[in-house]
C-alpha cells in the first residue's frame, strides 16, 4: 500500500495527488453529489488527515472513491468505491478472519473484513449496496461482498451482492471461499 508511517500518513506529495484525483472524480460525476461544493469536502479532507489516508488506499487498490451522499445530522461526507467493478485490488478474498484460518488448503492472501479494518473503511451493508445501485450501475461482471448479519455468519455463510438484469441481487456463499471476480467496496465518512 502507499503507508509512509506506522501513522497511517501521506507525504504531501501523496496528499496533492489523491486531492487531485479526487477533486477530478467529484467535479466528473456531479451526480452523484448534487448541491455539492467541492471546497466544502476538501476543508472536511484537510481537517481529517486519517481520513485522506484511508481514500488513498481506496484508491490505490482500484476503488475510484467518489462522495456518494452527505449526512446533514452528523455533517459528514459520505464517501464509497464507484469503480465500475469490484475494486481489483480487493478481490481474491475471503470475508473475514475466522474464515482465513479456518481454510487448510489454498487460502487466500487476506480476508475482506480485515483488510477494509487495515484500510479504516466500513464494508457496505445490503442497504448501503442497493442505494449504491441507485446513483449508476456496478458489478455488472464481478460481485462485491457485504457486511453480513451475525445468524447468517455463525453458520458459516457470507453474504454478496452484483447487479444483472436490470436488479440487484444478494446471494450467499460459505464464507471462506474466494473468487477473483469478488472483493468488496468500501464506505468512508468524512
Amino acid at each position: 500500500m502507499t503507508q509512509t508511517s506506522s501513522k497511517k500518513e501521506l507525504s504531501l506529495e501523496q496528499r496533492e495527488e489523491i486531492l487531485s484525483i479526487l477533486k477530478d472524480r467529484f467535479e466528473k460525476h456531479m451526480h452523484r453529489h448534487e448541491g455539492h461544493k467541492w471546497v466544502d469536502v476538501q476543508a472536511k479532507l484537510d481537517a481529517n488527515a486519517d481520513k485522506l489516508w484511508s481514500l488513498n488506499e481506496m484508491e490505490a487498490t482500484g476503488g475510484e472513491p467518489d462522495v456518494i451522499g452527505y449526512d446533514e445530522e452528523k455533517d459528514e461526507y459520505i464517501y464509497c468505491d464507484c469503480a465500475k467493478e469490484s475494486p481489483k485490488g480487493r478481490r481474491s478474498v475471503c470475508y473475514d478472519r475466522e474464515a482465513l484460518d479456518a481454510r487448510k488448503k489454498h487460502k487466500p492472501e487476506n480476508s475482506a473484513m480485515d483488510m477494509a479494518r487495515d484500510m479504516g473503511i466500513e464494508m457496505l451493508t445490503e442497504e448501503q449496496y442497493r442505494s449504491l445501485q441507485k446513483l449508476e450501475n456496478f458489478d455488472m461482471k464481478t460481485s462485491s461482498w457485504i457486511e453480513t448479519p451475525s445468524d447468517i455468519r455463525k453458520l458459516g455463510g457470507a453474504l454478496f451482492c452484483d447487479y444483472r438484469y436490470g436488479n440487484v441481487f444478494v446471494y450467499h456463499n460459505g464464507a471462506d471461499s474466494y473468487y477473483g471476480a469478488r472483493g468488496f467496496r468500501g464506505l468512508l465518512r468524512v
